[in-house]
């Protein structure tokens, strides 16, 4: 590469990088973080460990992205610098500074208007009764870790438990760094291969589950609800036994009729609440329904999840005769499954965000 092409290769980075801090609103992270550091010092703030954990976790994610920004910015201006007398110096930097660069290509991914939204993350489990339920809730253990070695907090909003293991659904509520953004490319239908531990012949066998990720949208909007268009039932909350049990019939789920939308909502020990938080969930899928223009993007954000069988996986873990894991839209894989259902999803996420 000689002088000449360096130079256009750079102006090319510096016009590139300019975009990139618009469309991920750099500077308009740059003043959240000072929000957040002026939060974090005033009185009283340590004293609530959930906020605490969920802002550190946001200024942590805040800081990686205004610090990579900065330091690009600072790359490109040295290498303008030294353009004219060290250019074979410049050209050797060029891959670590294209590394970065695509790191910070990839945030810029996350602009879409509901990306920095809250998610909720719904699972069910398959036909296939033990097996799918089983394999459900390996699937919500994923998540859960994922949540917890990214900073991301999170809320069980109901668990419907299987009747020997596993369960047969499970709503979870997601907070923190862009959570839509990056959990959007996981809605689709989940197949697992393995050796039955069910099985008393050790016979191979596939089970599936279907993921569904929607957006938490802001509850300032106007949607109607009649109440004679609701059919509300209350159950026993399903979950850990001894001193945890819920003795009272406190769990609720709402279905809207006219559209066949479900919601639940268990994790609260008052019916009067978890019927608040189910009716929150529920005029949050009503909004996107409803709104004329998410007619057309309905079908993105939910997926097709409802034609849970063979040949509609949108990833496969397969732990016998071999072990990969591989999403059949991106085509990203990994051998180690285990890593994969221990949280270890963000290549999968960041693969999907590239092929999006």
């Amino acid at each position: 590469m000689d002088k000449k092409e360096l130079l256009k290769k750079l102006e090319n980075y510096k016009s590139d990088l300019s975009s990139i801090g618009e469309s991920i609103c750099i500077e308009n992270k740059k003043i959240r973080y000072d929000e957040l550091n002026n939060i974090m010092n005033s009185d009283g703030f340590w004293e609530d460990t959930s906020k605490v954990k969920e802002i550190s976790g946001e200024i942590k994610l805040l800081r990686e992205d205004i610090s990579l920004y900065d330091e690009l910015s600072d790359m490109l201006d040295l290498f303008f610098m030294m353009l004219d007398e060290n250019t074979d110096e410049v050209i050797s930097e060029i891959d670590s500074f294209d590394e970065k660069f695509n790191m910070l290509k990839l945030k810029s991914l996350l602009s879409g208007e509901f990306d920095n939204n809250s998610a909720y993350v719904e699972i069910h489990s398959g036909a296939g009764g033990t097996e799918s339920n089983d394999w459900a809730d390996m699937i919500f253990r994923m998540y859960t870790r994922f949540f917890e070695k990214n900073d991301y907090t999170y809320e069980i909003l109901s668990v419907q438990n299987g009747e020997e293991v596993g369960i047969k659904g499970a709503t979870i509520l997601v907070r923190g760094y862009f959570p839509f953004g990056y959990l959007k490319g996981e809605t689709g239908v989940h197949r697992l291969v393995r050796i039955s531990p069910f099985d008393s012949n050790k016979r191979r066998h596939t089970s599936f589950a279907s993921v569904l990720v929607t957006p938490e949208i802001s509850n300032d909007f106007n949607i109607e609800i009649k109440e004679s268009e609701l059919k509300i039932d209350v159950y026993r909350s399903s979950g850990a036994g001894g001193q945890s049990v819920n003795t009272t019939d406190s769990a609720v789920r709402i279905t809207h009729l006219p559209t066949g939308v479900v919601v639940t909502c268990q994790n609260e020990r008052s019916q009067i609440k978890n019927k608040e938080k189910a009716l929150e969930l529920l005029k949050n899928k009503l909004y996107i329904l409803n709104e004329e223009k998410f007619n057309e993007t309905l079908k993105s954000l939910k997926g097709d999840v409802m034609d849970v069988n063979f040949g509609s996986a949108v990833r496969s873990y397969v732990m016998c005769p071999y072990t990969l894991v591989k999403d059949n839209r991106s085509n990203y894989e990994t051998a180690n499954v285990l890593k994969v259902l221990d949280g270890d999803i963000k290549e999968f996420l960041e693969a999907g965000l590239k092929k999006q």
